[in-house]
């Protein structure tokens, strides 16, 4: 079992970010069979890509540096925040120094592919950071950008969604409902299917990041990372095909509109225009005109939150997805 020990001061300094880069290294672990694999047809969509970029490009070496149970710290560096984007990932990534590169080398590049004389060849160069870098970025535009937008969207409202909880029913609830495995227990937060001792998180608080790509819970306890939860954010339930719990909008759909019904049912958690644009693939123009009819309707209501508009639904709102559901 992995159990974190946490304090009030933790749960002061506990704080949620995103990771491009880790969610790219969890995208290409998947796609090479080293964690859980993707649906099919996602992954029918990028093995074609993946295999010309293995062939044309350099990846075999970051490749070899993907274990089952993790990779070096260097292709995923810790994230600052929830504004964290992949230009600000690759720019660390090529920051690295080559000593620590290669410490991390000797401790990851352990399988078959890392005695290939291709990949071999690349890690003991002594520009191998500049072109493992080169490699992730190609694979980052390849695989993973076009689908960022609307899978960061997804991530982005699942933060609201969690401090809402937090607020409204304190950290213990926002935790638990993580993942089923995940428990509140005496001060502390366990996780049964995990090996790894007790963790004190010593004032420095939890690291929460969600992932699309994630297949369940991840989990980093050594520096230079903070000690991190990576979890599968809301929303994700029809990128893994889990169909049980998408609702079906045919009955909404005839007494409002197919858009206004992927709106409706699309505000599980409050979200703002754009975060709804981008996680529904809309306009954001239409957005906002299906929101002020919705909204006009007595379905939704809005509230500033920061800077942003957030939109959720009132109690007929709810009673009329509860009724598609």
């Amino acid at each position: 079992m992995l159990r974190f020990e946490v304090s009030v001061e933790d749960l002061l300094r506990s704080r949620f970010a995103l990771s491009p880069a880790l969610d790219l290294c969890l995208l290409l672990r998947s796609l090479v069979g080293r964690s859980r694999p993707l649906p099919p047809a996602w992954a029918s969509r990028l093995l074609p890509a993946l295999g010309r970029l293995r062939r044309e490009t350099e990846l075999d070496a970051a490749l070899a540096l993907q274990a089952p149970q993790g990779g070096p710290n260097f292709v995923a560096p810790p994230p600052r925040g929830l504004g964290q984007t992949w230009a600000d990932d690759l720019a660390a990534i090529r920051a690295t120094p080559l000593e620590a590169a290669r410490q991390e080398f000797a401790a990851t590049a352990t399988g078959p592919l890392a005695r290939d004389p291709r990949v071999r060849a690349v890690l003991d160069s002594t520009d191998a950071v500049s072109r493992i870098a080169e490699a992730m970025d190609q694979a980052w535009h390849e695989l993973l950008a076009a689908d960022w937008p609307q899978l960061r969207a997804v991530c982005e409202r699942d933060v609201v969604h969690r401090v809402g909880v937090i607020g409204e029913h304190g950290w213990a609830t926002a935790i638990e409902s993580l993942h089923p495995g995940i428990a509140w227990h005496a001060g502390g937060i366990e996780i049964g299917f995990f090996r790894g001792g007790t963790v004190r998180l010593a004032g420095d608080g939890l690291l929460l990041i969600p992932s699309a790509v994630v297949g369940h819970i991840a989990a980093h306890t050594e520096d230079p990372w903070p000690r991190t939860l990576i979890y599968r954010a809301r929303g994700t339930a029809a990128l893994w095909g889990e169909q049980e719990s998408v609702p079906r909008p045919d009955a909404l759909t005839a007494l409002v509109g197919r858009s206004r019904a992927r709106l409706l049912l699309a505000l599980d958690a409050p979200a703002s225009t754009s975060h709804l644009a981008r996680s529904l693939a809309m306009a954001p123009g239409a957005v906002g005109d299906h929101l002020a009819i919705l909204r006009g309707a007595g379905l939704l209501v809005r509230a500033r939150s920061g800077r942003s508009v957030l939109y959720r639904r009132t109690p007929l709102g709810e009673a009329l997805v509860a009724g598609t559901r």
